[in-house]
């Protein structure tokens, strides 16, 4: 099959970037990405790229470059399936809030959804990519809801997961470490189609680094990759605590250990928790597979990297409380940052969450700034909690604009995203508006203790026991 044209169904964090760069690099191939929700596509389709629903340093010189020539984004999902050669799944596969597997397993009715509109729109041969990241053998119900339909169209299935890190995706998309695509490698019509992909890559991508393998074990790849870096952000943050009990700084520790080659420097930055819409996600996954294969010793082994990360944001809220003389009701304590990591507007599983809603149950009032997440999103993440109501999330958080008027009148500061914007602040103006003793609790390690010391705040610094 010569490739000419693409459907993405899921105009999200992962469809929209990663088919604007394809878009981009394969000018040949015409690219649609279709969503159900309209406001998302009006505001890809925005004239002013500062509306883009997904914000990624870059991306909007890539889609001003591409949109409108080979690149179009739209609700009329039917009409894009039936003309696509490639069809891209990248729809949502959030935890289960319900049923068997509740707050474990991947809730799959989105795909599900997609391979029957798939099958009920077709009428000619597709190839269907999986982008989403699914549990393993997944593909195989795919392919019976598509296979099942008696409609006579052939089905190629095949996993092509991303790797993508927010904040860094249109990099990480244009100079990948690897790609990954695992196919039917049995048969001479799965190789054609996991060649398809692989030449759609190779317009930019090294073929030395474009890597094939069979379905299951690319759909486990996935999983495994994103334990992995979690493990080792809550092995770190672990250590920090012990920094903190014994004098260590664990920047220093990191340092250290990350001078061995076996061990790398990466994902050794401690921090208030990791956060996004992959890495605790797809833990519970992962654990709730091993379940369910009766491997328990596996699923707690992987359940203790999400039991000590959770610790973690509980043990920074907890400090700020014990700190502020052990109550901080009716006191205002600011929040710089709510995305889960700088370089993203992007709010899932962030630890600012978890700390606000703890600080919140304590009667503190939170002000809060972020240069890129609006009140609309923090409202709806707190919300989302159910912990209280609607308006009274409203009435204790304060959304501000200007970082200045966050902290004004403020008792305690908690960096919670690592903004490069926050270093650069004048300190000492923050310093004289706000009540004193002035409290600064650094969840990134971001900030330099001498200089927030000398100008007379109280500063803690995650895995500082100094």
């Amino acid at each position: 099959m010569n490739i000419k044209k693409i459907c993405c169904i899921g105009a999200g964090y992962v469809g929209g970037p990663t088919m604007a760069v394809i878009a981009q690099k394969c000018p040949h191939i015409t690219v649609t990405v279709v969503d159900i929700n309209e406001s998302r596509i009006d505001a890809w389709n925005s004239q002013n790229l500062a509306d883009l629903p997904v914000f990624e340093p870059g991306l909007d010189d890539i889609v001003k470059e591409a949109r409108g020539r080979n690149l179009f984004f739209s609700i009329d999902v039917d009409k894009a399936i039936a003309e696509a050669d490639m069809i891209f799944i990248s729809v949502n596969t959030p935890t289960k809030t319900y049923g068997k597997g509740k707050g474990m397993a991947a809730d799959l009715k989105y795909i599900e959804l997609c391979a029957r509109q798939i099958a009920k729109v077709s009428q000619s041969d597709k190839i269907v990519v999986e982008k989403s990241t699914l549990p393993v053998r997944t593909a195989s119900a795919i392919r019976s809801i598509l296979d099942n339909t008696g409609n006579g169209v052939h089905y190629q299935i095949l996993s092509n997961p991303e790797f993508l890190a927010e904040g860094t995706a249109v990099q990480d998309l244009l100079f990948p470490d690897r790609v990954l695509i695992g196919g039917d490698n049995a048969t001479d019509e799965g190789k054609k189609a996991i060649s398809d992909l692989v030449d759609i890559y190779a317009n930019w991508v090294p073929r030395d680094k474009i890597l094939t393998t069979n379905v299951w074990s690319s759909e486990l790849s996935k999983l495994t990759a994103n334990a992995f870096l979690a493990q080792r952000v809550s092995s770190i943050n672990a250590m920090s605590e012990i920094c903190e009990n014994t004098g260590a700084d664990i920047n220093e520790v990191a340092k250290a250990i990350g001078m061995d080659s076996r061990i790398g420097p990466k994902f050794l930055k401690a921090s208030v928790g990791f956060g996004g819409s992959c890495f605790q996600k797809d833990i519970l996954n992962l654990v709730y597979i091993a379940k369910s294969y009766g491997l328990n010793q596996v699923a707690d082994y992987w359940e203790q990297v999400i039991l000590m990360n959770n610790h973690q944001k509980q043990r920074f809220s907890d400090n700020i409380v014990s700190t502020l003389y052990n109550t901080v009701s009716g006191k205002k304590i600011t929040f710089l940052g709510w995305a889960f990591k700088k370089d993203t507007n992007d709010t899932r599983e962030s630890a600012a969450i978890m700390v606000a809603d703890n600080l919140l149950n304590e009667q503190a009032e939170i002000s809060v700034y972020d240069p890129k997440v609006n009140a609309e999103k923090i409202y709806a993440d707190m919300d989302y909690l159910n912990t209280r109501s609607s308006d009274e999330n409203r009435r204790l958080i304060t959304v501000h604009d200007n970082p200045s008027q966050a902290c004004e009148d403020s008792h305690g500061i908690a960096i919670l995203t690592e903004w490069d914007e926050f270093i650069d602040y004048d300190w000492g103006n923050i310093y004289e508006s706000m009540n004193k003793p002035a409290f600064v609790f650094d969840g990134r390690g971001i900030l330099n203790k001498k200089t927030l010391e000398d100008i007379g705040f109280v500063y803690y610094k995650i895995g500082s026991g100094e």
